[in-house]
């Protein structure tokens, strides 16, 4: 089998999303003539735990770990949250913070830490990978952020050892939805464009999850790009299996709800339904499992929606699936900025996956709303529609009512993982051959 040495920040058993893409491809990978080898901190700062992630580990795989150091311990302190606090990514805070505090922890994390806080990673794990690589040869190096520092240790490594690196892409970097929130002084915006610019022109490929991810790459450096999207995987689904759906017309949220994802006036197209059907008020809860912006819990309290709220917290990934799969409509809740339209989140083809309807609130020609057409998985209104989301509401309840509220979803199996580690296979075959 051809070699990969695969640099990711996230590896079980750290939880959340930004682990589900490359565990999945390492699972399958060997199917297709390639043996990975991960790197990966020994200990980093994760969002979450999930031991259960283990299971999709292969047998025997080689898994290098090195220490880390990050200044979360200083940052904590500044911010007054407790050593074992978890911090969250995208400005969300669970709890008001410190205008003044969170200010100027935003501003030294923008503008002292580029292109992120891993980057004290960058140096230790050249040197380490570089003496592994010299004893132990790999036909591809492969880098996935972010975070974007490890996509610096790709960098290096290719210009010390000449082997092939793939950089790959599961959100933008300067065009990343909270770039501009960073308080970023022009020397920095400068040096992080610079890093971005020369990772993608040195890079022997670069592959993305969605069509305007590589329409806003292209635009900083025209090359090839290769879309790889994000996906669902089978055996979590025969895991689970389809158990009976909630007896409460549920309207579910996986994973977190930034502020920018905040679905106002949603919110209030709901107290209004309640308003005006009494049975809609009978049935009614909205679950959301997973981590939520204090904005979010008073946008809700402020529409009187709080009782009809079942706030679940972090669950497991396999558990998280099985919730999906009893829910009767999965909400998808994209962030309301200048960036949406790139914007396609790896739940959403776990959302296919289970076969529910879906609710997108983003923008109506974005890559998650036509993804949603392609698969007639759901329905898309706009953040400020209000017309389009009380029409889908309504209908997904009468739906409902009658017992007919399915997804009635196509063309779903080009996004199985196993589908996609081939096509991330044929990439790396094209880079080391």
């Amino acid at each position: 089998m051809k070699k990969a040495l695969i640099i990711t920040y996230y590896w079980p058993p750290s939880g959340g999303a930004g682990v589900q893409r490359w565990l999945k491809f390492t699972k399958h990978l060997r199917q297709f003539g390639w043996e990975p080898v991960i790197y990966t901190p020994e200990n980093p700062e994760i969002p979450a735990f999930d031991a259960t992630l283990a299971t999709d580990i292969p047998d025997n795989i080689t898994v290098l770990k090195t220490p880390i150091w990050e200044p979360y311990t200083a940052y904590k302190k500044l911010v007054g949250m407790k050593q074992g606090d978890r911090i969250n990514s995208g400005f969300l805070s669970e709890k008001k913070k410190s205008g003044i505090i969170e200010s100027l922890s935003v501003w030294i994390r923008g503008n002292l830490f580029i292109p992120d806080a891993r980057k004290f990673w960058i140096k230790p794990s050249v040197r380490y990978l570089t003496r592994y690589l010299s004893d132990h040869p790999a036909d591809v190096i492969i880098t996935t952020g972010p975070p974007h520092s490890v996509h610096l240790i790709g960098m290096e490594l290719k210009r010390i050892t000449g082997i092939c690196w793939l950089a790959d892409f599961r959100d933008p970097w300067t065009g990343i939805y909270y770039f501009d929130q960073l308080k970023l002084s022009r020397l920095a915006k400068r040096k992080h464009s610079g890093l971005e610019k020369k990772v993608l022109q040195q890079a022997d490929g670069v592959t993305v999850v969605g069509n305007f991810m590589k329409e806003e790459f292209s635009r900083i450096v025209k090359r090839n790009y290769c879309v790889i999207p994000n996906g669902f995987d089978e055996d979590d689904l025969e895991e689970t299996g389809y158990g009976q759906a909630d007896q409460k017309f549920s309207l579910s949220h996986f994973g977190t709800i930034y502020p920018l994802a905040n679905p106002v006036l949603f919110w209030k197209v709901i107290a209004e339904k309640l308003a005006d059907d009494s049975r809609f008020a009978e049935k009614l809860q909205i679950k959301l499992v997973g981590s939520a912006d204090h904005t979010v819990m008073s946008a809700i309290q402020s529409n009187g929606l709080e009782k009809f709220v079942r706030k679940i917290g972090y669950l497991p990934h396999k558990e998280v699936i099985r919730e999906m799969q009893k829910s009767q409509v999965l909400l998808l809740l994209v962030n309301n900025t200048p960036q949406a339209k790139v914007i396609l989140t790896g739940k959403l083809f776990e959302y296919l996956a289970v076969r529910r309807p879906v609710l997108c609130l983003g923008p109506d020609d974005g890559d998650a709303a036509a993804l949603l057409k392609e698969t007639n998985a759901g329905k898309n209104a706009d953040y400020s529609d209000e017309i389009s989301m009380r029409k889908i509401l309504d209908e997904y309840f009468s739906l409902y009512l009658t017992g007919n509220l399915d997804a009635e979803s196509r063309n779903t199996g080009q996004f199985s993982r196993r589908e996609l580690t081939r096509r991330m296979a044929e990439v790396l075959n094209d880079l080391g051959s």
